[in-house]
């Protein structure tokens, strides 16, 4: 499904990507791997926020400065065309565009786009079919909904830093966000989950649907156990650092070289852990014997099971382990990540040239895999505006009067 000969599950669909930065990039890029034509707008002159969010930045063919490593990772696949949209005739194209569309999606702040007939009731008014995902901080409503939201402080906001990081005591101690925009990304895979199932219910019924997916109500989804943790029993989760609140051993172990993550699930792995440590003793004993006990005195086992692990070279206890049948995995800097034989085999790297650039631009493949073969849009990251011609041509319009007067 890489090719473009291939049929691929949403080809037909076009989506007009209003958005900017990761959140509904995000979800756009999901919709443009499965098949979808995206036309991404942007500002002239300047276009997504984050064609300048660097370093780095790609280097361009004629030895300047190309866009930002940001933007190729939420962009593949999509046809980029400017539009100046606080000009009437700018609003206007949009849309036209809109009236041939399956799918909008905008992140602009709550009735933001309103004043350019561009919201909801205006779009779906001239296509009833339209599905129309609003992406925000906080939502339509509320008491917040007037909000801007970014991803570090939902974060904080949503609970997320006050489980991550050091123990309050431990060196380094103090809430931590995650290192990628985790809820945005989050954020673009429940967008897009939602407009797949809006798709369905129009093709049923002839009608869209406004959609709205807030950053907030996503990390609050996103606390998972952790949240039930506290329905249940009424005890506010803390941070434990890289252990699990509720499994042990679940974290990483100091071996001569560096670290190894065990990921024990079960009483029957952790006997198997405790043999091959040498150690087959603990794996009977009271206080460690079930996963609730070992819980309970993480604080006492945890010492126990280092003073073995740091015997082995990294991939003596990976071997080790993997015989007995204990979940194990190295700590992965993100260049040995691409680096490992399994990222290798499943091509988990895309290389896709643009003729502007001096390099071909490297992104992450979408981990969508289909009959065997993987979902990747064959087109690179655009540069900016360089579809306009096509797409505003098909719609009879002189582009060159447009850029004329900066509609375009």
């Amino acid at each position: 499904m890489s090719d473009t000969a291939t049929p691929r599950p949403l080809d037909g669909v076009r989506v007009l990507d209003l958005s900017r930065v990761l959140a509904g990039p995000w979800a756009t890029q999901a919709l443009a791997d499965l098949g979808a034509e995206v036309i991404k707008i942007e500002r002239p002159g300047a276009g997504d926020d984050t064609r300048l969010w660097g370093p780095p930045f790609a280097e361009a063919a004629d030895g300047g400065c190309g866009d930002a490593a940001y933007f190729f990772a939420a962009n593949r696949g999509k046809r980029s065309v400017t539009l100046d949209m606080a000009q009437a005739e700018g609003a206007e194209i949009i849309r036209r565009l809109a009236a041939d569309s399956h799918v909008v999606v905008e992140n602009f702040k709550v009735g933001g786009l309103k004043k350019y007939g561009l919201d909801y009731a205006a779009l779906s008014a001239v296509n009833p079919a339209l599905v129309y995902c609003s992406i925000t901080g906080f939502g339509q409503d509320g008491p917040d909904a007037h909000r801007a939201g970014y991803d570090y402080m939902i974060q904080a906001m949503g609970g997320l830093m006050s489980i991550t990081g050091q123990p309050d005591g431990a060196p380094g101690a103090e809430p931590m966000k995650v290192g990628v925009a985790v809820v945005d990304l989050f954020t673009g895979l429940y967008a897009s989950n939602a407009i797949l199932a809006a798709l369905m219910q129009a093709r049923a019924t002839g009608r869209g649907a406004h959609l709205d997916i807030a950053l907030f109500d996503v990390q609050a989804a996103m606390l998972a156990n952790q949240a039930t943790n506290w329905f249940v029993s009424g005890r506010t989760p803390r941070r434990l650092g890289n252990a699990h609140p509720n499994l042990s051993p679940y974290q990483p172990f100091a071996c001569s070289d560096g670290a190894v993550v065990v990921a024990v699930g079960n009483d029957g792995q952790f006997r198997a852990l405790c043999g091959a440590l040498g150690r087959a003793e603990l794996g009977t004993d009271p206080r460690f014997a079930a996963n609730a006990q070992r819980v309970e005195n993480r604080e006492a086992l945890t010492p126990l099971l280092a003073q073995e692990t740091e015997r082995f070279t990294m991939a003596g206890l990976m071997s080790a382990l993997e015989a007995a049948g204990v979940p194990c995995g190295p700590v992965n800097t993100v260049d040995q990540v691409f680096a490992e034989p399994q990222a290798v085999h499943r091509g988990l790297t895309v290389e896709q040239s643009r003729p502007d650039l001096a390099a071909p631009i490297r992104t992450v493949a979408s981990p969508i895999r289909m009959d065997g073969r993987p979902c990747v849009h064959p087109v690179p990251p655009p540069a900016l505006g360089q579809d306009a011609e096509a797409i505003l041509g098909a719609l009879g319009l002189d582009v060159a009067a447009l850029r004329a007067r900066g509609v375009v």
